[in-house]
C-alpha cells in the first residue's frame, strides 16, 4: 500500500496534545510531513519546549505514524524555529478558545 501526506495527517488528527485538548495538527504543531517509499518524516513543534509530556506526545505520534499501513519508518524532528504559538491553531481551534481571528 501506498501511504500519502493525507494519510499521515489523518493519522496525527487522533494524537491529542494533553495539555491543551486539541489534536496537534489543528494545533498547527505539525510543520511537514514526507513521505517517499514507506519512510515518513514529520517535522513538528510543541506548545513550549517545557512541555513536561514531550516524551509521551512524540511516542504517540511515532505509534500513529507506524500503524499506518505501508509505513516502513518514522523520523520525527523535532524543531522550536518557528516558535508555536496559538496563532497557528486552526480557526476552529481558536474559535473553541474564544480567540477573535
Amino acid at each position: 500500500m501506498t501511504v500519502s501526506k493525507d494519510d499521515v495527517y489523518r493519522a496525527l488528527k487522533n494524537v491529542l496534545d494533553p495539555e491543551i485538548g486539541f489534536n496537534i495538527v489543528d494545533l498547527g504543531l505539525v510543520y511537514d510531513v514526507e513521505v517517499n517509499d514507506g519512510k515518513v518524516k514529520v517535522k513538528m513543534t510543541l506548545s513550549s519546549p517545557s512541555c513536561p509530556l514531550s516524551g509521551t506526545i512524540l511516542s504517540w505520534v511515532e505509534s500513529a505514524v507506524r500503524n499506518i499501513e505501508g509505513v516502513k519508518d518514522v523520523e520525527i524532528e523535532l524543531v522550536w524555529d518557528p516558535p508555536w504559538s496559538i496563532e497557528m491553531a486552526s480557526d476552529e481551534v481558536k474559535k473553541a478558545l474564544g480567540m477573535k481571528y
